[in-house]
């Protein structure tokens, strides 16, 4: 998968019933089915279901179990409300009967109202600065452990550019922080609003949880922690253009108990605030 019309196809579920729906699944380096991806398939089938041109507001999550990889996904539209300006749905994902996943989402007609909104970073670097994972890995792949290689040699289809490359080898404590610029590749214009929330959903899984690593980087490393969403929420606000580049800001306030928890804003590249994610995951230490 290593395009936008690739991940489109990924994402657009086949109806099997009334407001039911079934999907497939692509690796991006792990055993398990990515949370990104039930993410926006639940988003799609949602979406189905929605006939009077709301918009999604917002969405909360909860991963129930691991997703396999080999087998579809059934999704399951729960039509909980259609008010005078709100519509909320849920949706139940299940592998051989078994619940995987669960999300319940609010979509609102358009309306006019007050705006602000807080700044984006000024002092981050541009993209063009900076390296993609692709060309770190061509240019540091041989020096790099192998299971950070692997996961970058899986082809996807966006491009990720941090604006800080912290070395793996150097095991060294870091700040909870973590900018991130990201682009589709392919040709993805006239794509309607609903399907670049379906696409912005599926790519904030990506990044937001490893940042609740870097303040014991010197200790937890991919190689001995058992890593997984736990749960996802993200709020939208504005409309934008996936042509141009966007910027993934994330922190993370605490760790504790073996959970890590993230936050982040997802900017424009001209600094609109499109959208606000927040996720706590499993971070449990593997014994030796």
């Amino acid at each position: 998968m290593n395009s936008a019309k690739e991940l489109l196809q990924i994402l657009e579920l086949t109806e099997v019933g009334p407001h039911q729906f079934e999907g497939e699944s692509k690796t991006i380096g792990s055993p398990n089915v990515f949370g990104g991806q039930v993410l926006a398939q639940a988003l799609n089938a949602a979406y189905r279901t929605i006939t009077n041109n709301r918009i999604l507001h917002s969405l909360h999550s909860y991963f129930l179990e691991a997703g396999n990889l080999e087998l579809p996904i059934r999704y399951e539209v729960s039509i909980i409300r259609d008010g005078g300006s709100f519509s909320t749905r849920r949706v139940t994902a299940l592998q051989q009967d078994k619940i995987i996943f669960i999300l319940s989402a609010s979509f609102h007609k358009i309306e006019e109202g007050h705006d602000h909104q807080i700044p984006m970073k000024t002092d981050v670097k541009p993209p063009e600065d900076l390296l993609s994972w692709e060309e770190l890995l061509e240019q540091y792949g041989k020096l790099m452990p192998k299971n950070r290689r692997e996961f970058l040699e899986i082809e996807r289809p966006i491009d990720f550019k941090p604006t800080v490359i912290a070395n793996p080898m150097d095991r060294k404590d870091l700040p909870p922080y973590n900018d991130i610029w990201f682009k589709l590749k392919g040709n993805i214009n006239g794509l309607e609003l609903p399907v670049k929330q379906q696409i912005l959903t599926y790519i904030s899984d990506y990044n937001i949880l490893l940042t609740a690593i870097l303040p014991n980087a010197s200790k937890a490393h991919y190689g001995n922690l058992q890593m997984a969403s736990l749960d996802h929420s993200m709020w939208f606000f504005r409309e934008f253009d996936f042509n141009e580049w966007m910027l993934f800001s994330i922190d993370s306030p605490s760790a504790n108990n073996a959970r890590g928890f993230s936050r982040g804003n997802i900017y424009s590249r001209d600094g609109k605030l499109i959208a606000s994610v927040a996720q706590e995951g499993l971070l449990r230490p593997l014994k030796k």
